[in-house]
């Protein structure tokens, strides 16, 4: 194992699964309940992370530019999109855990994001009990991609929006499907989120699996 001098990664609490399923909202609202340090998994993917991927190409001597965007969304499969994507959460997960080491915090660290799979956080977390996976079912994930701006528009130039759209709520179905075969092979608990729950109910469910390891509440 590399260099962890506080078992930060065995002691932190995990929530992984698909997009559009409140996995950030829920985490905020524990952290905030129980005072956790809470990893925010699309914050520094999107940030430091994607540094680290420019820095990648770099040194495989592939161009340092954006990618195009017009192959990413439109000439992909969902299926080609939904392969990418896991493969790459691999190389990710590393640099999550790198993150990770480097924290250290007096209360447990709740890391939440899509790239926390099941097969990556079970070889390195303390117990699967540390660990949950959410899913929005089929109707509320439409719901949230309908309501939320940011899940209903790609954000990138390309020749047909609408068909890269498609596309891509096919492929984060594809993905959120990948999570749940991998948790329920691994024996890890998977929530599903349908709408009838608010995120302080979702909550509630979360923190009934996490109670042996949480704190109290400040």
């Amino acid at each position: 194992m590399k260099w962890d001098p506080v078992t930060t990664l065995q002691r932190a609490l995990w929530i992984g699964g698909g997009q559009w399923a409140g996995k950030s909202t829920v985490a905020g609202i524990l952290a905030d309940r129980y005072g956790l340090t809470h990893y925010h998994y699309d914050y520094h993917d999107a940030r430091g992370h994607d540094d680290r991927r420019t820095a990648q190409r770099v040194r495989r001597g592939e161009s340092p530019i954006e990618p195009d965007w017009e192959a990413v969304w439109i000439q992909a499969t969902p299926e080609e999109m939904a392969d990418r994507v896991i493969a790459n959460f691999a190389d990710r997960f590393q640099w999550v855990q790198d993150d990770l080491r480097a924290l250290v915090s007096p209360r447990p660290i709740l890391a939440e994001g899509w790239g926390l799979r099941p097969e990556l956080v079970a070889p390195v977390a303390g117990s699967i009990g540390r660990m949950v996976v959410m899913i929005a079912t089929e109707e509320f994930r439409q719901r949230q991609v309908a309501r939320l701006p940011r899940a209903g528009t790609i954000g990138h130039q390309v020749s047909d929006p609408q068909l890269a759209q498609r596309n891509r709520v096919e492929r984060d179905r594809l993905i959120s499907a990948d999570a749940v075969r991998n948790a329920h092979r691994l024996g890890v608990p998977v929530i599903e989120v349908d709408g009838s729950r608010d995120a302080e109910a979702v909550a509630d469910l979360v923190a009934e699996h996490f109670a042996p390891f949480l704190p109290e509440q400040p």
